[in-house]
């Protein structure tokens, strides 16, 4: 056991996967005496967890790794890790780009964190931890290297205590030409049901209200015992069964596991939010091919029919790539005319950035020069804006249920900035059932609880409210039939 107290520094960057596996790896160094601390200068142990999707996250970590190298000269005795997927990726390639790092962790052995800092610390060198290659080994035993841990959860690590991210699924194996994930998190694996239910009970009776169910393809979950099948279908109806479990949400979405079934459980379930998250990536069936997407741009319009058919309320969310290997300005004008066709109610727009190990880096050449990936995020961008904008003020005037996130950012700043005002009343933030952002005056008794806002003013990304002492409409029953088609 580490003798007590020490002070943990983690930084994380990346996706929701990784803020949970922060959560995790934070909740056992506690037990192990650990406290949380603000700031490299008081931590005696250093950690961050990272990110490979984009080149731009590594580059944060290595900038991050080289303003830490005087500080361990200073300080011999502090111990510094990198974790997660860049750990997987490069492995040894950390320790020679920045000598001074102590422990490399990837995502399959984040469990072992505690033991591996006691190693360094004790003068047993430099630690190495990850995860079997795809071709290193019998898939068994690869899937068992990439075996992620859950069992502990610690609500001061969230951004409230009130929403938890829950990962049901471990992996992907769509290996998409641009993507690293399969190489970094492993084999596609769905966690057993039984885990992730008694995990919600356990985020239930620590006050969790929303639940966001986690998977790099998340509705392409499955898990196989006993001659039964489970599907996210299924996990959906057991968790709404949870007492306090108020919302639940899942990320990300793979457009062909949209399924009639798991569409019409959303519908029948309250407690579904009105909410999907399924990334589209180009609408160009060219460049989806060389993505290797698994579908069409066909077979994407087919699926916001469905979508639009049986939950005509939902909003649905979406993933650009810019300047992926080949992409002409025909085939980005097909995104543009498929983003107006669509109208999401956001999109994450990037530029495509090439990863060492992927096939895309090995058989593509990456010649969309950068100033025209920069152009094309820019346009798609502003269109998106625009149409977030318009889709906005339909909520003008009406009443929609949010879940109190707490202060706003502004908010947040100007108590900064007044050094500790507690701010009784200030400006709070929350989402509705459809994730849309509500900001709106109010007070921090109010976080964690769900409120009815009327809608008075938008921008493309918040809708701005105040309370008023009337109750939520469903959203459904408040827009008509051109309204309903602009939300989705």
């Amino acid at each position: 056991m580490i003798q007590s107290p020490h002070f943990l520094y983690i930084e994380t960057v990346g996706c929701q996967m990784n803020v949970l596996d922060s959560e995790m790896v934070v909740a056992s160094l506690r037990r192990h005496g650990y406290e949380i601390v603000g700031s490299v200068d008081r931590a005696d142990t250093i950690l961050f967890n990272t990110c490979s999707v984009r080149q731009h996250a590594e580059d944060k970590i290595y900038s991050a790794l080289g303003q830490l190298r005087r500080h361990k000269q200073r300080h011999p005795e502090k111990i510094i890790g990198v974790l997660g997927c860049m750990a997987q990726k490069d492995q040894r390639q950390i320790f020679e780009r920045a000598p001074y790092v102590d422990l490399v962790i990837g995502p399959g052995q984040l469990q072992q964190t505690a033991e591996l800092i006691e190693a360094a610390r004790t003068g047993r060198g430099q630690q190495l931890a990850v995860s079997l290659g795809r071709r290193d080994g019998p898939v068994e035993q690869i899937r068992r290297s990439h075996e992620t841990f859950d069992p502990l959860r610690d609500p001061a690590m969230r951004p409230t205590p009130f929403q938890a991210y829950l990962r049901i699924q471990i992996g992907c194996d769509k290996f998409c030409t641009y993507c690293v994930v399969p190489l970094t998190r492993g084999p596609e694996q769905g966690r057993p049901p039984e885990d992730i239910l008694a995990e919600a009970r356990v985020l239930a009776d620590q006050g969790c209200r929303e639940i966001t169910l986690l998977g790099q393809t998340v509705n392409s979950y499955r898990y196989r015992s006993g001659g039964r099948t489970t599907r996210l279908a299924d996990l959906l109806v057991a968790l709404h069964e949870i007492d306090g479990i108020r919302r639940l949400k899942f990320v990300t979405n793979y457009p062909q596991d949209m399924t009639v079934e798991l569409l019409q459980t959303m519908r029948d379930l309250p407690k579904c939010c009105r909410y999907l998250h399924v990334p589209l990536q180009s609408g160009s069936n060219r460049i989806l091919q060389a993505m290797k997407r698994g579908y069409t741009v066909e077979d994407y319009r087919e699926m916001m029919t469905r979508i639009r058919e049986i939950l005509p309320e939902t909003a649905v969310s979406n993933d650009f790539i810019v300047g992926f290997c080949g992409e002409t300005e025909e085939d980005f004008q097909q995104s543009v005319e498929l983003l107006r066709e669509c109208r999401f109610k956001s999109s994450f727009i990037f530029k495509y950035s090439e990863r060492p190990g992927t096939k895309a880096a090995d058989l593509l050449p990456d010649d969309v020069p950068d100033e025209v990936k920069r152009r094309r995020n820019q346009e798609l961008l502003a269109l998106q804006d625009a149409i977030s904008e318009e889709d906005n003020q339909t909520f003008l005037g009406r009443a929609v249920e949010v879940l109190v996130e707490g202060p706003s950012r502004a908010a947040e700043k100007r108590a900064a900035e007044k050094r500790g005002a507690d701010g009784d009343a200030l400006q709070v933030t929350g989402r509705t059932m459809c994730d849309r952002i509500v900001v709106f005056p109010g007070s921090r008794h109010q976080v964690g609880q769900l409120l009815s806002v009327t809608i008075l003013d938008c921008t493309a990304h918040t809708l701005i409210g105040e309370v008023l002492p009337q109750p939520a409409v469903p959203e459904l029953a408040l827009l008509s039939g051109s309204e309903l088609r602009a939300t989705v």
